[in-house]
């Protein structure tokens, strides 16, 4: 992309994502990015669903500090109240508190889990959308995901928890820690009046390659995460809207029929006819795939999209793998199914320069 193309595409995209032009579907008005993580910055640790150990949540602090950002842990990380960190009222309460202080940059989620959906109606999405801020995590994360950017409209980023960048096992991963860092990192970004908006999203291991399920190119912004969840929110105020994005979906510990159930709700209520694209990620741990009766997972996805005019991957690097990509939705990007690439097209934060 040469310096004018790239200082033009800066330039528009905020009034051509206004009208609406490029996804050609009802986003938000216009799209609102967090300002990247600095160097020194302050980190909350946050458990909107589950809980997560002492002897982790201690670990990811002593990492991040060993990195130079300051830790603020919320008061309810290692609570449990029935499963959840605290009641769904707590849970709330305690995100938005993090999310008032003015020292807090960035929210990382300790672990997913369950429990989202039970407190998602109680934030405040107007102050949210008044004062982006990073906030990573995925899985039952999918929750707050979607619901932010449906009523706030902010960029948020579907990555891996704090406890799966690090890992319970005294081991990091660093495919997931790179892509975790170059998505909201402010030094992870390059300046000067030659950089370009945007970067392809790296690809794992050569082992799991990224399939083609139906070919093309197409572009919109991304939307998605955990089937589970966006299956969840299904008629309710924070239903995933499909149109003229890509769908991006994910999951773990999902039959096959039941993956087959939550994609049939998405094609009778219309999500899946009028998005750009879809990329479909790991979905790991599949329960019934032993027998030899029964569709696998594979066979399920290729009866729902082989057939559809719009590109389709299978396999990309993210979900509850080792390889799990930081995936920042609302961000316009761009699929092209035969080279099995997702490029963003857009950076997901603003620089200092820029605000």
């Amino acid at each position: 992309m040469s310096i004018l193309c790239s200082v033009t595409l800066r330039v528009l995209l905020p009034a051509l994502v206004l009208f609406g032009l490029l996804a050609g579907g009802p986003a938000p008005a216009e799209i609102v990015k967090p300002p990247a993580l600095q160097p020194g910055g302050t980190v909350a640790l946050v458990a909107p669903a589950r809980p997560q150990s002492e002897t982790v949540v201690a670990r990811v602090e002593t990492l991040l500090g060993e990195q130079g950002y300051t830790v603020l842990r919320a008061p309810n990380v290692t609570t449990n109240w029935g499963g959840f960190a605290g009641t769904d009222e707590e849970r709330a309460e305690i995100l938005m508190d993090m999310w008032r202080n003015p020292e807090v940059d960035a929210l990382f989620s300790v672990t997913g889990g369950y429990g989202t959906t039970r407190m998602v109606d109680q934030l405040d999405f107007d102050y949210i959308r008044e004062n982006p801020k990073i906030l990573a995590g995925f899985s039952d994360i999918t929750g707050l995901h979607l619901a932010i950017y449906r009523k706030a409209g902010i960029v948020t980023f579907h990555s891996p928890n704090t406890s799966w960048v690090y890992g319970r096992a005294e081991e990091e991963r660093p495919f997931a820690v790179e892509a975790f860092w170059r998505a909201i990192a402010a030094e992870s970004y390059p300046t000067g009046s030659e950089a370009a908006p945007g970067w392809t999203i790296p690809l794992s291991e050569p082992s799991t390659p990224v399939e083609t399920i139906s070919p093309g190119r197409a572009t919109g912004r991304l939307v998605g995460g955990n089937l589970s969840l966006v299956h969840a929110l299904m008629g309710t105020p924070y239903e995933i809207e499909t149109r003229g994005h890509i769908l991006f979906l994910e999951d773990v510990n999902e039959a096959a029929y039941r993956i087959d159930r939550m994609l049939s709700t998405l094609r009778l209520a219309g999500k899946l006819d009028e998005v750009e694209g879809v990329v479909l990620g790991r979905f790991t741990r599949v329960g019934d795939e032993d027998y030899e009766d029964r569709f696998t997972a594979r066979e399920v996805f290729e009866q729902y999209f082989a057939d559809r005019p719009y590109p389709v991957v299978y396999n990309f690097p993210t979900g509850h793998v080792q390889d799990n990509a930081a995936l920042p939705i609302g961000v316009l990007a761009e699929l092209d199914a035969g080279a099995g690439t997702l490029t963003l097209l857009e950076d997901p934060v603003t620089l200092p320069e820029e605000e």
